[in-house]
């Protein structure tokens, strides 16, 4: 048995054995000729699929799924979306996609053609209308096929939608091998974001505020840094290396599912990443993917890190930090100041409100991350890796590293950075140096140097 397919059924199998909605995953060369057979399998009383891809996905792979869907007895609906511009991951085109559905189909069980947006909007059709559905891979880009989160603009804002991952996924690696290198490499920014994730799960655990959970964490943080090991190979088309990483990202989809949510996955540089979302940002002509801006994330919320780890937090000035502690009002004002959309604010605020401390809280807190931080920075300084050195992986797989290669400007990283604390609950090193009264300092280091943009 080869590497890459050892792998899969060390880490993949296990996985899927123990997920509540995933039955079954292939992935192998020449995967797509065995479309009817899993279709069969998973759904053998259903004779009718609605299949939905984009002009590009029908043309890989959409047309061959549809073929031999009906080639076995099944009757297949298909919607093609344009490709250019690439469709948007808006809950509005998600409902118009299952309201088409519907119409044409109802009875049919929705096939998903396509990476993340096509998966995302088929997968929120799918579990409103309370119906499993099939996921073909088209590329390894990003880390949701398998997760139960649907994550879409809502009125400006994007929130991961809780939804249900497919029963079954057929990912052919002829095919995603010969996805487009760009698309590869968003999937590998995905990835990469997962260092500094764990960070923030670090951060969050140790001061009590959301558990690591014992079966999420290893998932994913065990085999990370070999499947991020793999990136020289990606941008050669190495199957092996290729296969590796959409493990990564098929047992990070699952993790999130077990756990619930998408922390397993997910910190400040998915909420930064989400801000340029939130804004439908394009660069030469295209929406930017997720994955390129998880990437930019990635790479700005390590270098905070290596700032943070550099200071002694144990000989923190508490009085000080607690001085410069801002009103409630104040940070009220800078929520409705970075996001002029009022519906946003209003969800900004909700989600700021709840991870705000009262004074006396706020001194525990403090407290708490003095007396920890002699034992704690030792773990951190293991989870993450230098942003350079993170630079230099991200280069080798074809992602981005700064946020010029993907049109932002330092002041509007700044600016994202500033904003992108206020957009989720959860608890970010963004959150721990807003704490300590250091978030300026580290903003004025971090930016000094120019190396994020």
């Amino acid at each position: 048995m080869s590497d890459w397919k050892q792998q899969l059924e060390e880490i993949v199998a296990p996985a899927v054995a123990r997920s509540r909605h995933v039955d079954e995953i292939v992935v192998d060369r020449g995967a797509l000729a065995r479309t009817a057979e899993v279709f069969g399998r998973n759904f053998a009383d259903v004779k009718k699929a609605y299949l939905v891809a984009d002009e590009n996905t029908f043309g890989v792979a959409g047309g061959e799924v549809e073929d031999r869907l009906t080639a076995a007895g099944v009757s297949v609906e298909t919607l093609i979306l344009p490709a250019a511009p690439r469709p948007k991951p808006t809950r509005e085109l998600a409902e118009e996609i299952r309201q088409a559905w519907q119409a044409a189909a109802p009875e049919a069980v929705p096939v998903a053609v396509g990476s993340g947006v096509v998966n995302d909007l088929v997968k929120y059709g799918a579990f409103f209308e309370n119906r499993p559905y099939l996921c073909v891979a088209t590329a390894a880009s990003m880390d949701g096929y398998a997760s139960s989160g649907s994550p879409l603009v809502d009125q400006g804002f994007k929130q991961t939608i809780e939804c249900v991952p497919p029963r079954a996924i057929v990912a052919d690696l002829d095919i995603i091998v010969d996805a487009p290198a760009e698309m590869t490499g968003w999937g590998f920014g995905d990835l990469a974001g997962k260092v500094p994730a764990g960070a923030d799960w670090m951060l969050a655990d140790a001061l009590g505020i959301e558990s690591i959970d014992d079966v999420a964490w290893p998932l994913v943080q065990t085999p990370l840094r070999g499947w991020l090991a793999q990136a020289g190979g990606l941008k050669t088309g190495d199957a092996g290396a290729t296969a590796g990483l959409f493990a990564g990202l098929t047992v990070t989809g699952l993790a999130m599912e077990f756990y619930r949510s998408s922390r397993p996955a997910s910190g400040a540089d998915h909420q930064i990443a989400h801000i340029w979302e939130m804004e439908n940002h394009h660069h030469r002509g295209e929406r930017v993917s997720h994955g390129a801006c998880v990437a930019l994330g990635c790479m700005t919320v390590l270098a905070y890190f290596d700032w943070l780890l550099e200071r002694d937090l144990s000989q923190l000035d508490i009085e000080a930090a607690l001085a410069a502690r801002p009103h409630p009002e104040v940070t009220r004002s800078a929520v409705r100041r970075v996001f002029p959309d009022t519906a946003v604010a209003a969800k900004a605020l909700a989600e700021t409100e709840a991870k705000t401390l009262t004074p006396a809280a706020h001194a525990e807190r403090l407290k708490q991350i003095v007396a920890l931080w002699p034992a704690l920075r030792p773990r951190l300084q293991q989870q993450v890796m230098p942003a350079e050195e993170m630079r230099a992986l991200l280069i080798a797989a074809g992602a981005p590293t700064r946020a010029t290669d993907i049109g932002i400007t330092g002041e509007h990283l700044r600016a994202t950075v500033e904003r992108a604390r206020f957009l989720r609950r959860r608890y970010t090193v963004l959150d721990l140096l807003a704490d300590t009264g250091l978030l300026e300092s580290a903003t004025e280091a971090v930016f000094a140097d120019g190396k994020l943009h």
